[in-house]
């Protein structure tokens, strides 16, 4: 994960008008509302209705009004057996998220469950009334099969919830970080599916109607169901892109040190491709199984991208940052291929970057090459750039925490990672 940060003090009093833009104008056009504490008002009159969008609207779809369930508290609270430890599936700066069962006797199936994960704000969060809110705007009306499905929420005094569909193999930030028997290595072919998959996501939010910018694209926010497809999930962060007349949006910074691109950094100017840079240092990620922040490397290699740009452009020295847990087994060609589109990714010029659509072609066609992985010859020895004694990747801690805000990301090695600031 990185390290993430935010600019200014709104997020510390969610009483502060909200600078993100809605694909509505709010929930409040809705009736039968409750204000929150935060001075927004609220419908608890959504309705929810069990529609497979992806298989209606394979390409997505932007619904005309949130299509949610309004959960009870004590609904899910009863879901997550009464929020119990054993049901944790991470933490955050915006609470705890828990593994629910849904009893679905009300539908008339006897004995099932449906499992979801339900995210619950904490009390002391410093911005979670604004990213709930945003959650619900913009995953209420966004449906995409690369984007996580919210199903419905819960406002009940100072209690506020998410459920979200259920994401059986975790975030990609635990495939490539997390260690121990559970975590599998991902080959190198569902290494390329997922990459296409989180591609196809933001490439849909930034071609349709109201383009959204993500602002927030890293490891962590991607995650993977039980046949590997990957979806975007936590729109805590997400903003309307710019009208027709402009080329970016003005914000406070906000996001996640390591994926957000330099000239957002640096000036608070947001550019649809800003998120192409983050999407590039994802891409880097995979092919290196390294983060794109870890102050627990060398002097000099605490960043991804400034220390292994200087490797993606040539084939020789890219093999030697190859990801160890590969064993070799990737076909050299289409790694190369996608070092050269991740360096375009991460040009330091919003311009100069390929759009997301551009991003999901060239992938589709290194995927459509069929270039088998190749079978590693055997060596007695193989020195690569990132095995410096006492600083071996595999050591790595998943977690890291920087001293540069105190809180950390939402399920560490898990699916769902509302990401904090």
């Amino acid at each position: 994960m990185g390290n993430c940060w935010c600019s200014t003090q709104s997020e510390k009093n969610p009483s502060i008008p909200s600078t993100t833009g809605y694909l509505t104008t709010g929930l409040s056009q809705t009736t039968s509302n409750t204000t929150s504490s935060g001075g927004s008002t609220i419908s608890r009159n959504s309705r929810f209705s069990v529609v497979s969008y992806d298989e209606n609207y394979p390409n997505g779809q932007i619904l005309p009004s949130p299509n949610l369930r309004t959960f009870s508290f004590a609904e899910l609270k009863t879901a997550t057996k009464n929020f119990r430890a054993d049901t944790v599936l991470g933490e955050g700066g915006f609470g705890k998220v828990y593994k629910g069962w849904l009893d679905e006797k009300a539908s008339g199936k006897n004995g099932s469950s449906t499992v979801i994960a339900v995210k619950k704000l904490n009390s002391e969060s410093l911005q979670g009334f604004e990213e709930w809110q945003s959650e619900v705007n913009f995953l209420g009306r966004l449906s995409h099969p690369n984007l996580v499905k919210l199903l419905g929420y819960c406002l009940e005094g100072t209690e506020l919830l998410l459920g979200y569909e259920f994401m059986q193999k975790g975030s990609l930030e635990n495939h490539l970080f997390g260690r121990g028997s559970v975590v599998q290595p991902l080959s190198w072919e569902l290494r390329l599916k997922i990459a296409i998959g989180a591609a196809r996501g933001l490439a849909f939010l930034h071609t349709s109607e109201k383009q959204v910018i993500y602002r927030d694209f890293k490891a962590s926010n991607i995650l993977i169901d039980g046949s590997y497809n990957a979806k975007i999930s936590d729109f805590g962060l997400a903003k309307l892109g710019p009208s027709a007349s402009q080329s970016h949006v003005t914000t406070r910074v906000m996001g996640t040190y390591g994926y957000a691109a330099p000239e957002y950094v640096a000036t608070g100017h947001l550019y649809v491709k800003s998120d192409v840079y983050g999407f590039g240092v994802v891409l880097i990620e995979i092919l290196t199984g390294l983060r794109a922040l870890d102050q627990n490397r060398p002097s000099g290699r605490h960043n991804l991208v400034d220390w292994i740009k200087p490797y993606l452009s040539d084939k020789r020295k890219l093999k030697n940052i190859m990801d160890s847990r590969l064993e070799g087994k990737y076909p050299s060609k289409a790694a190369f291929n996608i070092a050269q589109l991740a360096l375009k990714c991460i040009e330091s010029e919003q311009k100069h970057r390929p759009s997301m659509n551009e991003v999901v072609e060239t992938l589709e066609l290194i995927e459509a090459s069929d270039e088998k992985p190749r079978e590693p010859r055997v060596r007695s020895t193989r020195s690569t750039v990132h095995r410096t004694p006492g600083h071996h990747h595999q050591q790595q801690p998943l977690h890291h925490r920087s001293p540069l805000h105190p809180k950390i990301d939402d399920a560490r090695g898990h699916q769902y990672s509302p990401r904090v600031r």
